[in-house]
């Protein structure tokens, strides 16, 4: 005999069953989860970077018992979550400028733990937040700074691949090929630019610094798990998130997850974590899509199909989900799909 399991609403802000050790539950599904960002924000419907902070941030509330505090850059979650004299915040929450987060939360730590010294309290932690404009440009200088001096802050990174928050401008995390305000489709190579970006996660490796991982918003308790993690270490680390964002990559605000799961299963966007420079551990895909699928829903490749459909950049940005795939090792080498390219040599590998 079989038994039904119920999904229900506990008359908080939590769901989820029951059925599982409490060690086991995620941050969402527990009782007492601090709704660290709260309702009343004002997102865009479907908005990756709302998702991904939520569960980031409660995650995080949690492994230190409630004593963090956040360092926010300017950018789309700054300016939806805290519309002046209005906050979505519970917790200590600093707006810093565009490119000083970094920073700034250093500067944090060190008074929290100074506090706690004289006081012989419990050391309030800190956690940095901004988006890959914020981050990968604006931000850079001071965030390899804190990289080097292995500032005792956790920078998680919401990557959304372009300035949404001014109109959907090129940022160095911008794919290839893409249509922003600032990469028209125009040109003999129509949308961004190739051979142009950063590869963070991997600059922030070769810092050497405690932990750095990446994550999507399609595996919330992975992203969970890696925050958690990260809390449990002293030190500089980073966390880069990847956060579909509808109205910049335009597509329906029903498929930001489905996004960010096809990002992963085509090897364009590598999940894995790593300790002082050393890959320590990747997600796998289960089933390797082609990059075309998901590709097509996303307004912004537009061009790469239709009626002057260019089958050579396609085949270009396929050659870079390959090379991640083999670089990370995200399929064991005897199920590694082998797709045709137009392409001889290899691509410098991209994360989207």
């Amino acid at each position: 005999m079989s038994e039904v399991v119920h999904f229900y609403q506990t008359g908080t802000f939590t769901v989820g069953n029951r059925l599982v050790t409490p060690e086991e539950r995620a941050g969402q599904a527990s009782m007492e989860r601090t709704n660290a960002l709260t309702s009343g924000h004002r997102a865009c419907q479907g908005c990756g970077e709302a998702l991904g902070a939520r569960y980031a941030v409660d995650a995080a509330m949690r492994a230190v018992n409630g004593r963090l505090a956040a360092a926010n850059a300017t950018g789309c979650l700054e300016v939806f979550s805290t519309p002046y004299p209005e906050t979505s915040w519970q917790l200590p929450w600093f707006h810093s400028l565009f490119g000083n987060t970094a920073a700034v939360a250093t500067g944090m730590a060190a008074a929290f733990k100074v506090k706690a010294k004289k006081s012989g309290g419990a050391e309030t932690r800190v956690i940095a937040m901004g988006g890959d404009g914020g981050t990968t440009d604006i931000g850079f200088g001071c965030l390899s700074g804190m990289f080097e001096r292995n500032d005792d802050v956790l920078y998680i990174c919401y990557d959304n691949e372009a300035y949404m928050n001014t109109g959907v401008q090129r940022s160095s995390a911008t794919p290839p090929a893409a249509r922003t305000t600032t990469t028209q489709v125009a040109g003999d190579e129509p949308g961004n630019a190739w051979g142009q970006g950063k590869d963070v996660p991997l600059i922030a490796m070769a810092h050497g610094i405690p932990y750095v991982a990446t994550a999507t918003v399609a595996d919330l308790r992975d992203l969970e798990r890696k925050v958690t993690k990260a809390m449990s270490v002293r030190g500089a680390r980073y966390i880069h998130i990847l956060v579909p964002c509808p109205l910049g990559w335009g597509h329906g605000s029903g498929l930001t997850v489905q996004m960010a799961r096809m990002a992963q299963q085509t090897g364009i966007f590598p999940v894995f974590e790593a300790e002082y420079g050393e890959v320590t551990g990747v997600s796998k895909i289960r089933r390797k899509i082609p990059v075309e699928q998901y590709l097509k829903p996303q307004k912004r490749f537009a061009h790469l199909f239709g009626k002057n459909a260019d089958l050579t950049v396609i085949a270009r940005i396929q050659a870079m989900a390959d090379r991640n795939i083999k670089d990370y090792g995200l399929i064991d080498e005897e199920e590694v799909e082998t797709h045709p390219t137009a392409v001889q040599g290899d691509e410098r590998a991209h994360h989207f």
